[in-house]
């Protein structure tokens, strides 16, 4: 391996450690306010690319009538909540089940976005909302459940997520039109425009999550959640809007994630969960709690799987997930056991 491959290397595993990044920033975030290991996680990412892929090729992609069912569920659902007596935020169902699914449908089925950045638009407009609708539909009733309950349900909406994503897309994979054909040389290393955008979309995006968990009061309501969720709610902070705006945010961060890498690889129906498996190893070198070493952890894994595919590209997938386990056995001999809250 001469400087030139090293750096060709460098450069790819830049690049897929900035989406893992994203992926490892959306699963810490839902872990701490929520205490969900959302497996899922990936699928959003393929969704995102896929629902793109179907809106360049003029189709209604089949992510609008998941959105759609789901929000018809979420009222019959808190209609029910009502009746037995139970106190439901009217205002945010109706932004999270009505508003945004109505915009997306208009879009989509009127407006017919044919631009490139309104089919993005469009194509996290769609995305989003599934966040906080799966979170009141799967988690909210077991919010009090042990993290193994929650664990067990990711699994079980994972594999049906797998499964809608076959039957809406198909087993054929896609591509999208790149975002920017710029073609740089610099120093003799061919560098696409695309891999700058997914750069510097991930650094504008890490920047804005931590202006807004640092500078607004959302941002601090749901760091205080993380912290201590029976103390925020004594505050008066709203731990169930907590999770739908988590969960909104993951479910964003993994669309964005989907448009970045949609032009620079195929993506399949089931892509996203090696992906959102990647983005895991990540967040749990972050020890599912810390931002900035789940970054890291994130650029590791990307160098890593990057130089693995030159070495023993065989092996690549199973030189990442290997990773795992030295972390584990240094976390678990600098970490206290905590029992699981009755």
């Amino acid at each position: 391996m001469d400087s030139q491959i090293a750096l060709l290397l460098g450069q790819d595993g830049i690049v897929n450690g900035a989406v893992y990044a994203l992926m490892a920033l959306a699963l810490v975030l839902v872990f701490s306010v929520t205490r969900v290991i959302f497996i899922p996680q990936g699928e959003f990412v393929a969704f995102g690319a896929l629902t793109m892929a179907t809106l360049q090729g003029g189709h209604a992609p089949g992510t609008l009538w998941l959105l759609l069912t789901l929000a018809a569920v979420t009222l019959l659902v808190e209609t029910v909540r009502h009746q037995r007596g139970v106190a439901v935020d009217w205002k945010s169902s109706f932004f999270w089940a009505v508003l945004l699914p109505g915009l997306a449908a208009s879009l989509v089925l009127v407006l017919r976005p044919a631009s490139m950045f309104a089919q993005a638009g469009t194509t996290l407009l769609l995305i989003t909302p599934l966040g906080p609708l799966l979170y009141r539909l799967a988690y909210r009733p077991l919010a009090h459940a042990t993290v193994l309950t929650l664990l067990i349900v990711s699994v079980a909406l994972h594999g049906v997520l797998v499964g809608l994503g076959l039957y809406f897309f198909g087993a054929e994979g896609s591509r999208t039109t790149a975002f920017s054909d710029l073609r740089l040389d610099l120093g003799g290393i061919p560098v696409s425009g695309q891999s700058l955008v997914v750069m510097g979309v991930t650094s504008l995006l890490v920047i804005a999550l931590f202006m807004f968990f640092e500078r607004t009061i959302v941002g601090k309501a749901l760091r205080a959640t993380a912290m201590n969720r029976i103390g925020a709610r004594l505050m008066g902070i709203p731990t169930e809007l907590s999770g739908d705006l988590s969960f909104a945010l993951a479910a964003l961060v993994g669309a964005v994630s989907g448009l970045l890498i949609a032009p620079l690889t195929t993506v399949y129906y089931d892509t996203g969960f090696l992906i959102g498996l990647k983005g895991f190893v990540a967040a749990i070198i972050g020890g599912l709690t810390s931002y900035p070493m789940a970054l890291a952890g994130a650029l590791i894994v990307g160098l890593l799987e990057s130089f693995s595919s030159f070495w023993a590209s065989a092996f690549k997938e199973v030189i990442v997930f290997t990773l795992i386990i030295p972390v584990l056995w240094w976390r678990s001999l600098h970490s206290h056991h905590v029992e699981d809250e009755e």
